[in-house]
């Protein structure tokens, strides 16, 4: 629905962003429906669907701009770094759940005045290194010491993921991990949580890369390690971004953006819907979600 497309200044086309591993899936109504019609009602949200921040994130937004007449359709991507360039150029609308303070801030910085920062829709996300309940490690600080405990891995997600930047680039030489023999084994993040199920059915240690909010945190006996040096990052906020130029575009919507705010249990409760409840049907999370909690997000008026 944007004019500032910018295919031919980054010379970025759909079709290009495709190639470096963009996977699309149209979701939504087909018209523009709703309280009031139009040509040009069609918002486009990107996300990488693994990430369940955003994935939950995405759908809530859906559900309720579909209730105001828009037409939504979901860019679901493999990697962070082509997320970011797909939002810089316009190919998608709003990212529904960056990490722009810490995890992500290299994208910020890299496409700076090309993106919007809309609104902090929670605020009390962090980085984390874990492990299960059951291993006799409660501190980073101690896993150079213990390094034959874990096989010398550390398992990571995405390569292109902020968490695992500032895994190598932080926190391995921070403790020295790297001296110590560990190795990042980066991944995906389904199969970082494949190994996790695996290794916590058999009550094997394993070291992993995870963060918060994140349902897996619950769902496996799983504990995070205190960070003596600060080396993962601060607690940041979860923010909506947009393209440049959204807000200008669709004040409505970027007004109603802003007024989204969710606290831990609100959050907790979205993704168990979504993730847990309805693995198969995000949309169906979403409803049930807001049948428990119909006064958190205003409605936006078509």
């Amino acid at each position: 629905m944007n004019t500032h497309r910018k295919h031919l200044r980054r010379g970025v086309a759909l079709t290009s962003v495709v190639a470096l591993g963009l996977t699309l899936a149209a979701c939504g109504s087909e018209d523009g429906g709703g309280s009031s019609g139009g040509d040009d009602k069609t918002i486009t949200l990107g996300y990488i669907p693994s990430w369940t921040d955003g994935l939950s994130t995405a759908y809530l937004l859906d559900a309720k701009l579909q209730e105001a007449g828009y037409t939504v359709e979901h860019k679901e991507i493999s990697d962070a770094g082509v997320l970011y360039t797909a939002l810089a150029d316009g190919d998608v609308d709003i990212y529904p759940s960056a990490w722009p303070e810490v995890t992500h801030a290299s994208y910020m910085k890299q496409y700076e005045g090309d993106i919007e920062d809309l609104a902090t829709y929670y605020d009390n996300a962090k980085l984390t290194f874990a492990v299960p309940e059951y291993t006799d490690i409660d501190s980073i600080d101690e896993l150079a010491a213990n390094t034959d405990k874990f096989n010398g891995e550390i398992i990571g997600i995405e390569p292109g993921a902020g968490l695992t930047d500032i895994t190598k680039n932080s926190v391995i030489p921070e403790y020295g991990l790297d001296e110590a023999g560990y190795t990042l084994k980066e991944s995906s993040t389904q199969a970082m949580l494949t190994e996790l199920k695996k290794a916590t059915d058999n009550k094997e240690d394993i070291l992993v890369t995870l963060w918060r909010p994140f349902w897996a945190n619950s769902a496996f006996p799983v504990k995070d390690l205190e960070d003596p040096k600060g080396a993962l990052g601060e607690t940041e906020g979860l923010h909506f971004l947009g393209a440049e130029g959204f807000a200008e575009e669709n004040p409505e919507v970027a007004d109603w953006i802003s007024k989204i705010k969710l606290d831990d249990e609100q959050y907790g409760a979205l993704e168990d819907q979504v993730v847990n409840q309805n693995p198969d049907d995000p949309a169906a999370g979403v409803e049930a979600w807001l049948e428990e909690y119909p006064d958190v997000v205003p409605s936006l008026e078509g």
